[in-house]
């Protein structure tokens, strides 16, 4: 999409945002202009400074200076810090006049208010006690980081210093890792024993004798010509050592201590519910993931009620294809019929690709913007194929140096079924995550808290939300097609079910397999996956469909109050133009757009 189109629709995004003063004072522009400084001055010093808590982060939005580090040292001074800073910079909002902010300012205000104090109620709760999990883990994060293929550069020597320099800062955050599980083995707040079980072989397969076997000598076999010879061999001896002498006992460590330690340990039970002061932990993380006003049984209802309309919609699919049997007969077919799947890894990949060519030229039918950055298809790294999810996004660098890349899992081709390719390219690539996350990217003037910020329900519900686009894209013309469309809205609507359930009604893992069995066709490797991912990540499975909801309800509503001047292209336009928000903010955002077109 022209540059041109790009900033019109930010401007007129910007002008749909600005809200009436509260006060009856005529405001003065150079006001509006001195508040509108004093507050993005703020808000890019809390930018600037809470990278040192995360520099991870500083790697990801493409600042280089923080290639060299790794997240702080889990310990109570870190924490004591971190809470001070929050405070601190929820201390300075206090003096920003709300009233003169306008357009991107105010949205702005009310996301950086909102985090600030979500913050700060976090801090009650003992994350640091369960620090890593088989789905969310610095120590496969970091795995990720030395494969050379992903964000971390090792395009020069001193690229591949500051990797060395990283490792170091990495061990010492792994060390107090291991402190911080053995304080919750003291204190009760541990993983759920087939979790933990989970985390040894993530950790073993980094244990090797033969450095050139490890995933952090990939880089070296890559390194580019551009470096210098002598450069080169000292790099090879660097690295040779810095594996077997310290990325190896470092994994090696923490593999024996969750074999011998944590494992025995582990917990029985399944929930957040289960632990202390777990029901209101669980409340708080249903609160940060969907940034709505829901409560864990209400939640449960809605899923329960979606879960059964899906399967009515289902019905209707296996009598359009004429499968002689029941519903439950149609998901053993589709599990287990060969015709469903494909042979080869490369062939599921190619398949990927060619979804994506089909896509993309459609895409103009119901979108006046698009992303400059492209993406790219690829298998799932094969050391953590095992634990991770069927499809996954990760964003472009900022600066279009790296595509942005739709992970699919290879590792079982039978949980990877040919029904799923229209509905989950839609959700992981284009329009759903890749659109977003690059166009959020690619905004001039958002600040960078924005910029790289994120809510899983807005992302989550968007791509959901975009699932549902399909047929007016003029796709899912094939049954099976729109059949994997709905096992991929089945799968959100049971993570309603499923997550509730384990955290907060004491469901346990067998039940939530045999729901998952009983509701759709999913592979068992596929169902087992999920069903650990709810229960080690509360909350976030949430996320999906009620952002969708949310989403859809809004643009009913938009379509009712403007009638023949609701244009689908803007609406999705004012959805996505100021990155992600929290869903109440992007509600308010949406309606103060329907006011203004309303009187246009």
């Amino acid at each position: 999409m022209k540059k041109i189109a790009l900033a019109v629709a930010i401007a007129l995004s910007t002008a749909a945002c600005v809200d009436v003063p509260h006060n009856s004072k005529p405001i003065v522009t150079s006001q509006v202009e001195a508040e509108s400084e004093k507050f993005i001055a703020l808000v890019e010093a809390y930018f600037d400074e809470g990278i040192a808590y995360y520099p991870i982060a500083g790697t990801y939005v493409g600042q280089p200076q923080y290639n060299d580090q790794w997240t702080p040292a889990l310990n109570e001074a870190n924490r004591a810090k971190y809470t001070a800073f929050v405070k601190r910079y929820l201390a300075k909002l206090e003096a920003i006049d709300v009233s003169l902010l306008q357009g991107q300012d105010l949205l702005s205000f009310e996301v950086f208010k909102r985090d600030l104090e979500l913050a700060v109620e976090g801090t009650q709760f003992p994350s640091y006690l369960i620090p890593i999990d088989q789905m969310a883990g610095e120590h496969n994060l970091f795995a990720g980081f030395g494969s050379g293929q992903n964000v971390q550069p090792f395009n020069t020597v001193s690229d591949f210093n500051d990797f060395e320099r990283r490792t170091h800062s990495f061990v010492t955050w792994l060390q107090s890792v291991e402190k911080s599980m053995k304080q919750g083995i003291d204190e009760g707040v541990v993983l759920p024993r087939v979790l933990a079980e989970k985390l040894l072989p993530q950790f073993a397969s980094h244990v090797v004798d033969d450095h050139t076997k490890s995933i952090f000598w990939s880089p070296v076999e890559a390194m580019p010509s551009s470096i210098p010879t002598a450069d080169q061999t000292k790099i090879k001896e660097q690295y040779k050592a810095l594996i077997l002498n310290t990325i190896v006992p470092a994994y090696q460590r923490m593999a024996q201590f969750i074999e011998n330690e944590y494992i025995p340990a582990a917990r029985s039970s399944f929930g957040y519910g289960e632990l202390p002061n777990g029901k209101a932990w669980y409340e708080y993380r249903i609160k940060v993931h969907t940034t709505l006003d829901l409560n864990a049984d209400e939640i449960h209802e809605i899923g329960l009620q979606e879960v059964a309309r899906i399967l009515s919609e289902m019905e209707k699919v296996k009598e359009e294809v004429k499968f002689d049997g029941s519903l439950a007969d149609f998901f053993v077919h589709l599990r287990e019929s060969d015709e469903f799947y494909y042979e080869t890894p490369e062939a599921l990949i190619k398949a990927y690709e060619d979804v994506k060519t089909n896509i993309d030229s459609r895409l103009p039918k119901l979108f006046n913007i698009a992303p400059k950055a492209d993406y790219v298809v690829r298998a799932v790294e094969s050391y953590r194929a095992q634990s991770a999810a069927g499809a996954s996004y990760q964003g472009p660098a900022p600066d279009g140096s790296r595509p942005g890349i739709f992970y699919i899992n290879t590792f079982n081709l039978k949980a990877q079924p040919k029904f799923l390719l229209e509905t989950l390219s839609i959700h992981e690539a284009s329009p759903g995550h890749h659109f977003q996350t690059a166009l959020q990217q690619e905004v001039e003037g958002l600040p960078r808290f924005r910029r790289f910020g994120n809510y899983t329900v807005y992302e989550e519900g968007w791509a959901l939300y975009a699932e549902s686009l399909g047929k007016e894209l003029g796709l899912f013309t094939d049954p099976y097609m729109w059949y994997g469309r709905l096992v991929d809205e089945q799968l959100r609507a049971m993570r309603l079910v499923l997550d509730t359930g384990f955290h907060a009604k004491g469901w346990t893992r067998e039940q939530g397999i045999e729901y998952m069995k009983a509701n759709s066709s999913m592979a068992e490797s596929d169902i087992v996956s999920e069903v650990e991912r709810y229960i080690g990540w509360p909350g976030q499975a949430l996320s999906y469909k009620l952002g969708e909801f949310t989403i859809r309800e809004l643009r009913e509503t938009a379509q009712k109050e403007l009638g023949d001047k609701f244009d689908v292209k803007e609406f999705h336009t004012q959805i996505l133009i100021d990155g992600s928000l929290p869903m109440p903010i992007l509600e308010k955002k949406i309606l103060r757009w329907v006011e203004q077109v309303k009187k246009s």
